[in-house]
């Protein structure tokens, strides 16, 4: 009992290294992996290369579909060009396969030793993530290890030898067994180097450790779909597409596994090696045989997962995908886009507030009040989303951009509330009352309003691209608002000196709209602080120090 307890444990251990590494190359390279495949996809080699390269240090060619797969869920890429990309990943994690198999009980303590303390020294570094994934490099070298030593007990009881006898050598059987242990590992790189262990140690025969190997490729593919099947169409396409690879490529790989049998027996003399070539084998052999297919195999899938019409809820949440969360600099992206949504609603309601006011358009009015309930919902998903990234799996500046975010979405709930406001005061005060702003009032709420608009598509930019040149150039538009606000204000006083009946009538509102419109200027000028603020380019405090010295030294 207790070989069997050391033997899961050590499965355990294999699996928990496997998840280490791939995580952490995801956090140290994550935004660069992106770079590099989005790069890619000039044409279909390119793109099988760069799948390889990045399956290769993510060792996990699962991670790499999703990431492809939220490139095809923004159009990005093309379908077909990304099924190339998976070609290429699922060759690159039959690499890392080989590599493993090699004697490598020397490096485990080193790299576990390094990896620990950098970890410790420098945790919340570039240095300290490194770290972490020379810690799981390390856990997989010693869980192989571990799992010989614990085969080995068992590879002598009578009992167990009597039951592999007994086993049915049935293929489809094995496949299963194989998909579902890769489903449940969520890792095929890990059952691969364990059948290759228990077949080396005696437990398996070689027919069933083959079986077991093609049902891990297959098993990678359906943990794929298992993950994106609550996204949209698009996004599922990829891992559709590539679960079709694999099972033709296994339907045909089943008549000829006696040959290949054969012919690594004759060629390789350790089984554990020939576990291993023939699982780089088939991924080689399919990724040459397939190539040529992606095109074709593209078409099918999109007709089989049609992009959906727009309807009536076009105005929900339309990027926040799950599947990104297992990728921080992904999942960052993925609620900046939604935060530039939550604008887009916001410039709407906005645009709309001067039809409102000219044409006296009680319809429209409820209209753009109506939207403040979506703009609400875009900002409790994308809050919601945020929490759900790890903060300790982004980089600093990640961090950064996550701080942007949520300080850009609590401004824009803010000024969705304002021209709620607004629109209500306007609905109550003017419309329903039929009165009419003076024209030199209507000309100055006009200007405000124009002003308004060019400042959020400012604020909008600086969110964007985050340029400290069009940060400050905001803040400045903050206090040129302040003063014309202050002006006009002065402006509409003098008429009332003047008795002008519409200015008298609509005196309240007139000083509540510009007083709100400047409320709103403010939250949108407030988007550039964190800009200014990580760029160093903020002062301590507005208030001029010779003035505040005069003020101290008054009796």
């Amino acid at each position: 009992m207790i070989h069997l307890l050391n033997l899961l444990a050590a499965i355990a251990l294999l699996v928990w290294g496997t998840h280490i590494v791939r995580t952490g190359v995801l956090r140290v390279f994550g935004e660069n992996l992106r770079h590099v495949l989005s790069r890619s996809f000039a044409n279909r080699f390119t793109a099988a290369a760069a799948g390889l390269g990045v399956t290769s240090l993510v060792q996990s060619s699962t991670a790499t579909c999703l990431i492809v797969a939220s490139f095809v869920g923004t159009g990005l890429v093309g379908t077909a060009a990304a099924l190339a990309v998976m070609l290429g990943a699922d060759v690159g994690t039959a690499l890392m396969v080989v590599v493993f198999s090699f004697d490598l009980s020397w490096l485990s303590p080193l790299l576990i030793f390094l990896g620990v303390v950098l970890f410790v020294s420098r945790e919340k570094t570039m240095t300290g993530r490194v770290g972490r994934v020379l810690i799981g490099l390390g856990l997989i070298t010693l869980a192989l290890q571990l799992i010989v030593a614990a085969t080995r007990p068992l590879t002598d009881a009578p009992a167990v030898r009597a039951l592999l006898v007994a086993l049915p050598n049935e293929v489809l059987l094995d496949i299963f067994v194989g998909a579902v242990l890769a489903v449940l590992s969520y890792s095929s790189l890990a059952i691969v180097l364990l059948t290759a262990t228990l077949a080396a140690q005696g437990l398996l025969p070689i027919s069933v450790a083959f079986g077991l190997v093609l049902g891990a490729n297959v098993g990678s593919g359906v943990l794929a779909m298992l993950v994106t099947a609550s996204g949209k169409a698009e996004l599922r396409r990829l891992p559709l597409g590539n679960l079709i690879f694999k099972a033709v490529g296994v339907l045909l790989a089943v008549p000829f596994l006696g040959e290949a049998r054969l012919l690594l027996q004759n060629h390789v003399g350790e089984v554990h090696q020939q576990v291993v070539l023939f699982h780089l084998g088939f991924n080689v052999l399919m990724a040459i045989t397939f190539i040529g297919f992606t095109g074709p195999v593209a078409r099918i899938v999109e007709r089989w997962l049609p992009r959906p019409t727009a309807g009536a809820n076009g105005d929900r949440p339309r990027h926040l995908d799950p599947v990104a969360l297992a990728t921080p600099s992904l999942a960052i992206s993925c609620a900046a886009r939604e935060a530039l949504h939550q604008a887009d609603v916001v410039e709407t309601m906005l645009r709309g507030v001067l039809p409102v006011m000219r044409d006296n358009d009680l319809d429209l009015a409820e209209r753009l009040r109506r939207m403040d309930d979506t703009v609400d919902e875009l900002y409790s998903a994308i809050k919601f989303y945020l929490t759900q990234i790890s903060r300790e799996a982004l980089s600093e500046r990640e961090g950064r951009r996550w701080t942007d975010i949520v300080s850009f979405t609590i401004n824009m709930e803010q000024i969705g509330d304002c021209i709620e406001r607004v629109l209500q005061d306007l609905e109550d005060k003017k419309i329903r009352k039929n009165r009419s702003f003076s024209d030199a009032g209507m000309a100055e709420i006009c200007h405000l309003h124009e002003r308004l608009l060019s400042n959020l598509r400012l604020g909008m930019s600086v969110f964007l691209d985050g340029h400290v040149r069009d940060a400050q150039k905001l803040l400045e538009e903050k206090a040129r608002f302040r003063d014309l606000e202050h002006e006009y204000a002065a402006n509409h006083i003098a008429r009332l000196q003047d008795n002008s009946a519409p200015s008298i009538e609509t005196s309240s509102l007139h000083l509540d709209l510009i007083s709100e419109l400047k409320r709103i200027n403010s939250h949108i000028c407030s988007i550039a602080y964190p800009i200014l603020e990580s760029a160093g380019a903020l002062a301590n405090t507005r208030i001029r120090h010779s003035q505040l010295a005069g003020l101290d030294e008054r009796p």
